[in-house]
C-alpha cells in the first residue's frame, strides 16, 4: 500500500468513525468511535515493539517518565510506515475540519502530537482534564484482549468521583473537547500483559515540547 492510499484509508476510516459515534452528556460530554482506524493499521501499530516503561514504582502522570515515552515524530515515522500514515491523516485538512466540525473544536493553527502510550502493572493516573494548550483529545485503545476488557479509561464527575470506566476494545477511541470538568484518569489496578494506546491532540503554540510534535514546523490549517 502507497503513503498516499494508506493516508486516505486512515482519514477515511475516522470519518465514518464519526459517522457512527456514540454521544453521552455525562458526567461530561464525550463519544465512543468504533472502528477508528483501518484495521491492517491497527495491527501494525500494535505490532511495534516499544519496550514498557520502567515505572520504578512511581507513577499518576505520564510526564515522570517523560524520558522513556514515544511519540509519532520524525524518527518514528519514517521508521514505521503505520505511524506515518496516521500522522499524515491527521494532519490533513479534510480530516482536521471534519474532526473541527463534529466535536465543535478550534483545530486551526493547532499542532499535531501523538504519543504511542504503552502501559504495564503498575501504571495509573491520576484524575486530570486536559485543559490548556490542549484542543482536542482522542484515546485510542489497539491492544484489547479478552483479558484486558478492564482496561479502559476512568471517567470522573466535577468532584473527581469516579463516574465510569470506557470499555476496551480494540480500535475503540474515547474522545472529548478538553474542559474545565473532563476530568479523566486510570484507577490503579492490575494490567494483563501490555496495553498499548494513542494518544491523539490537537495543541496550541505554547506547546513547550517540541521534539513531541509530528510537524514541529508545521500547524495545521483549515
Amino acid at each position: 500500500m502507497s503513503a498516499g492510499a494508506a493516508k486516505n484509508d486512515v482519514a477515511g476510516a475516522a470519518t465514518r468513525s464519526l459517522e457512527s459515534a456514540e454521544q453521552f452528556e455525562s458526567p461530561y460530554r464525550h463519544w465512543f468511535l468504533r472502528e477508528f482506524l483501518p484495521t491492517e493499521i491497527v495491527d501494525d501499530l500494535l505490532a511495534i515493539d516499544f519496550p514498557a516503561p520502567e515505572l520504578g514504582g512511581v507513577s499518576g502522570k505520564r510526564e515522570l517518565h517523560n524520558e522513556q515515552r514515544r511519540y509519532f515524530d520524525g524518527p518514528n515515522m519514517a521508521a514505521f510506515p503505520a505511524m506515518g500514515a496516521v500522522a499524515k491523516a491527521f494532519q490533513s485538512a479534510p480530516l482536521i475540519g471534519a474532526l473541527a466540525k463534529f466535536f465543535g473544536a478550534n483545530l486551526d493553527d493547532t499542532f499535531l502530537r501523538i504519543e504511542y502510550a504503552i502501559d504495564q502493572t503498575g501504571f495509573w493516573l491520576q484524575p486530570h482534564t486536559d485543559l490548556g494548550v490542549k484542543r482536542l483529545t482522542i484515546l485510542h485503545y489497539i491492544s484489547a484482549t479478552p483479558d484486558q476488557d478492564d482496561c479502559g479509561t476512568d471517567i470522573y464527575d466535577a468532584d473527581k468521583t469516579h463516574a465510569k470506566r470506557t470499555p476496551y476494545e480494540k480500535n475503540l477511541a474515547l474522545a472529548f473537547v478538553p474542559g474545565d470538568a473532563t476530568y479523566h484518569g486510570f484507577e490503579k489496578r492490575p494490567i494483563a500483559g501490555i496495553r498499548k494506546s494513542l494518544i491523539i491532540n490537537y495543541v496550541t503554540h505554547d506547546w513547550r515540547d517540541r521534539e513531541q510534535l509530528c510537524y514541529p514546523q508545521t500547524p495545521v490549517s483549515l
